[in-house]
């Protein structure tokens, strides 16, 4: 067994595999950027190497300077997580000729697998299914569009490098192609640094199904079972299991042995991911399921495959690069109960699902029964927005498919978070969904139901619990001048109850409250409630005011500046805001410019997501505040418009 690892990478999956190789018996060492010094997964290090600024192409991105912190600390290996560098053949390469061992496939492995297009032709002469469409080199907007023609709308344009749903677009019909095209090259080059796509056919009513499968370099392969990721949003997984509904102990069999046939292919070492789509307009079939990609690295959504088959796949990782064979055999693999993950993440639902960053000033994951918490953060942490919004993963096991979905449920109702917009009540609404419930359904779901799954606000007593505990000590305050009733200067009774109004701001809304007080009795009302003083639903304090808690959901009451708000409504009747932090990569417009409602003002990519900036209105163009490749802060002016005469 190895003695030492460096882990290069960060957040939860660092967290992860530092337990996993503590238990071992190895050291270990973290490795982090400016943005990440005082991260959970340093303190968790033996060991820690600061390796650059906080951008990722700064810092983790820079092999070099991983390779740097590994031979100063004398790591025996790299596990590069997922994400950043874990599938970089070059790096891994770097990792062999340094001595160190690199915790994954080979370099030959990795770019076998590693280009879509390369692989789906590897795949083809292995006799694995595989999607139609065209896998080729050539690039060219107009060939590409009767690429797509001749498959037959609708189809996916795909990055050839990564995943995640980045520099992914789905086309129904001819006129949309080239924008679309034109927008997945550009979001897969600034992600992966690889532009080119290939195109398929985008199966209608589809499952995503992948495979897990560890081989040893030697030649010998085995799988771990499916998992069912097709509940997704922007072909991003939301939700995963395992296993998965209403597979068929005949199409299982299949898709593993496809599975282990591709990974035999390549002589694949470590742990890897085939991914299939599936033909969920049914029964799922034998026949009825195709290659997509492989992942050549632990993915994300590991934990549930670990809760089904009571293995840890990080210790798997470890033994293979330590030489050993595969710990156990096709036939000492069994499933047991059912597993169900979810990823809190740190965006806001209600706006499309930005990405929200910031400190957070609470968060309360208590783990009950049959749940297993992954998290890289803690209380006080600040989302960056240079990374992954994640928070944390939420995995529910049970001996059957409903309990693990009822434990996942019991979770949601105890978990609290403020700070950051955060997806918490989404998901539990996703999970409350019946689809969801009776299983089967397929990667359109969250699209077909969207406003449903994101209705719902903190009520109007929670909101007014944390008024009243953000106005009463001004209350008591004012009280305490009160009783020299010609010192005071907001006016005064001499006689019956006194009243004071108190503006605030709920989410960035405004609002009037009363505080009233008879005595030493005080309370708050509004427009039409009256606050009880002792409050409805949760409320939690912050240095920056008083969130209300409710439902999963939170909104910030603060008290309102007038002077500020004068200044700030001057400025919001003309500007255009940035809705998330973020680097400006493209502007549309120019001062003088008239636009429509609707029209596009600028492009701001946050988490390597692109993001349109609309024109709220009609209007010209006064003034354009940010420039090509500009960092831009969240509610930044972007563009002031002035209204048509």
């Amino acid at each position: 067994m190895l003695d030492s690892v460096l882990i290069a990478n960060r957040g939860e999956i660092a967290c992860r595999i530092i337990k996993t190789a503590r238990r071992l018996g190895l050291r270990t060492i973290a490795v982090y950027s400016e943005a990440d010094r005082d991260a959970l997964h340093v303190r968790m290090a033996d060991e820690a190497v600061a390796i650059g600024p906080s951008p990722s192409s700064e810092s983790y991105l820079v092999g070099a300077r991983i390779l740097e912190a590994a031979k100063a600390t004398g790591a025996a290996s790299i596990h590069p997580g997922y994400g950043f560098l874990s599938e970089n053949a070059a790096f891994a390469e770097a990792c062999k000729a340094a001595g160190i061992v690199f915790v994954g496939p080979s370099a030959a492995a990795i770019r076998s697998m590693g280009l879509k297009d390369g692989a789906k032709a590897l795949m083809e002469k292995a006799g694995v299914p595989v999607v139609p469409g065209y896998h080729g080199e050539r690039q060219e907007a107009e060939f590409l569009k009767q690429k797509a023609y001749e498959i037959g709308y609708p189809v996916l344009i795909k990055a050839v490098a990564g995943g995640g749903g980045k520099g992914m677009r789905r086309v129904d019909k001819a006129i949309e192609f080239e924008a679309a095209l034109a927008s997945a090259q550009r979001e897969a080059k600034s992600a992966f640094g690889d532009a080119r796509v290939l195109i398929e056919k985008f199966v209608l009513n589809p499952r995503h199904i992948e495979i897990q499968v560890f081989g040893d370099g030697k030649g010998n392969a085995v799988h771990l079972f499916e998992r069912d990721c097709s509940a997704q949003r922007r072909h991003q997984k939301v939700l995963e299991e395992a296993p998965a509904p209403g597979m068929t102990q005949e199409t299982r069999a299949a898709m593993g042995a496809a599975a282990v046939a591709a990974a035999k292919a390549v002589n694949y070492a470590g742990a890897g991911t085939i991914e299939f789509i599936a033909d969920g307009s049914g029964t799922l079939r034998p026949d009825g399921f195709w290659f997509m990609e492989m992942n050549t690295r632990l993915q994300v959504e590991h934990p549930v495959t670990e809760m089904i088959t009571g293995q840890d796949l990080v210790e798997w990782q470890f033994r293979i690069a330590s030489g050993e064979g595969l710990p156990l055999s096709q036939e000492e693999i069994a499933i047991s109960g059912h597993a169900v993950e979810v990823r809190l993440y740190a965006e806001d639902p209600d706006t499309g699902f930005l990405p929200s960053t910031g400190r957070l000033d609470l968060l309360d994951l208590p783990e009950t029964e049959g749940v297993r918490i992954d998290t890289g953060v803690e209380t006080g942490a600040e989302i960056s927005a240079f990374y992954d919004p994640m928070i944390a993963k939420l995995i529910a096991y049970g001996p059957d498919r409903q309990t693990a979905l009822d434990r996942l449920a019991a979770q949601f109702d105890r978990s609290l978070i403020a700070g950051p917009k955060n997806n918490l009540a989404f998901l539990a609404a996703l999970v409350a969904h019946e689809e969801v419930r009776r299983g089967g359904f397929d990667t359109g779901l969250i699209d077909r139901d969207l406003a449903r799954l994101t209705t719902g606000r903190v009520g109007e007593a929670a909101i007014e619990a944390a008024v009243a505990a953000l106005v009463l000590p001004e209350a008591a305050a004012a009280r305490a001048g009160w009783q020299d009733p010609f010192a005071a200067t907001s006016g005064f009774e001499l006689a019956g109850i006194r009243r004071i109004g108190v503006g605030v701001e709920v989410d960035g809304e405004p609002r009037e409250v009363t505080i009233s007080w008879w005595g030493g009795e005080a309370s708050v009302s509004g427009p039409s409630h009256d606050a009880p003083r002792t409050g409805a639903g949760r409320v939690v304090r912050s240095d920056r005011g008083v969130y209300a808690v409710e439902g999963g959901r939170a909104v910030l009451v603060t008290l309102v500046d007038h002077l500020a708000r004068v200044a700030e409504d001057a400025e919001a009747a003309s500007a255009v805001k940035a809705p998330m932090h973020g680097k400006v990569i493209a502007v549309d417009v120019a001062p003088g410019d008239r636009v429509g409602k609707g029209d596009r003002l600028a492009v701001v990519e946050a988490m390597k997501m692109e993001h349109a900036i609309t024109a709220p209105r009609d209007g010209t163009v006064e003034a354009v505040f940010v420039t090509e490749g500009a960092q831009v802060d969240q509610g930044a002016p972007v563009v002031a418009l002035a209204d048509e005469d």
